[in-house]
């Protein structure tokens, strides 16, 4: 199949790339070329620029599927379809699960209440992103019908992981000792793999799956998480709570206790639609080979171990 990726350079879109590559898929990837490490040479690159509306590269070429990651707004993805009209066969919009209502019981299914949508944020932040998301879902929705897919991913991490956020703790597990937690060790969590995420975006192109699914990984909550990677680090940890307002801005993947049934959505219907389920241990292992492999350069986010132990009074 023809596979046009909008925004093919960045961490979930070369899982993605990688894994339609090895199924046999053509691959063309629209972005403007300025992120990630680069595309396989395989791949057709065109260039062009979302933001300034710049699809020039697009107006010629058909494809079976448009997998959009880069619209987050409903400008973009209201463009990219004007352009983009009936030269496509699907449309596989990248949500995420932000679009669900706050506060759900957890177990929630692709069924759960959205968010109010808001079709345009001057800047996008945790208040307007799900929103954002879910206006862009409705046009989609509207303009496709059942040539629509969507997908509603969690924290996604893996090798190769831009964000530091689920990095900072594998590390600082494997660097065992006392572990400063802003929170309790029962705080849920729910990752998906990378390249789970990458299995179940071709999947679903291949089978031409229509309607909404929730990407996300195994239960598991932050004190496992780091007394895995300790384990698989060769070293121990003692998880030590301290103030959740001790160093707010620092400690990352951090939530509310509001908001914890939001890391217990239910996956039942994409991994019956072909999601594998990467088990967590493997992920973490993955995640901290790769990190040591690229010379764990600096986060900027969490605390150095001088902070930390002046936290913990050891300092």
């Amino acid at each position: 199949m023809r596979i046009l990726m909008l925004g093919g350079n960045g961490f979930v879109g070369q899982a993605i790339v990688a894994d339609a590559l090895e199924h046999g898929h053509e691959v063309t990837s629209f972005s403007r070329g300025k992120s990630g490490p680069g595309l396989p040479e395989a791949v057709t690159q065109l260039v062009g620029d979302r933001e300034n509306g710049n699809y020039d590269a697009l107006r010629t070429g058909e494809w079976d599927t448009v997998v959009d990651l880069s619209a987050f707004q409903t400008r973009q993805v209201d463009q990219a379809m004007d352009v983009l009209g009936d030269r496509i066969g699907r449309y596989v919009f990248i949500s995420s699960h932000a679009v669900y209502a706050r506060e759900l019981p957890p177990g929630t299914d692709e069924t759960a209440p959205r968010r109010a949508p808001m079709r345009a944020a001057d800047v996008l932040t945790n208040e307007t992103y799900g929103p954002c998301k879910v206006a862009c879902e409705d046009d989609v929705l509207e303009r496709y019908g059942d040539r629509a897919t969507i997908v509603r991913p969690g924290k996604v991490t893996g090798p190769g992981d831009s964000s530091a956020t689920v990095v900072y703790w594998v590390r600082r597990g494997a660097r065992g000792g006392r572990v400063a937690l802003p929170t309790t060790p029962e705080q849920p969590l729910q990752f998906i793999d990378s390249r789970d995420l990458g299995r179940l975006v071709v999947q679903l192109i291949e089978d031409e799956r229509a309607g909404a699914f929730n990407a996300v990984g195994p239960f598991t909550t932050i004190g496992e998480f780091i007394q895995l990677a300790a384990e698989l680090a060769g070293t121990t940890v003692e998880l030590v709570q301290v103030p959740a307002d001790s160093a707010p801005a620092r400690f990352p993947l951090m939530e509310p206790e509001t908001e914890w049934n939001s890391r217990r959505r239910d996956p039942s219907k994409a991994r019956s639609a072909g999601m594998p389920v990467t088990p967590v241990r493997k992920t973490i292992a993955d995640v901290l080979a790769w990190d040591r492999d690229r010379g764990e350069p600096a986060l900027g986010v969490g605390l150095s171990a001088e902070e930390e132990a002046a936290l913990l009074g050891q300092g």
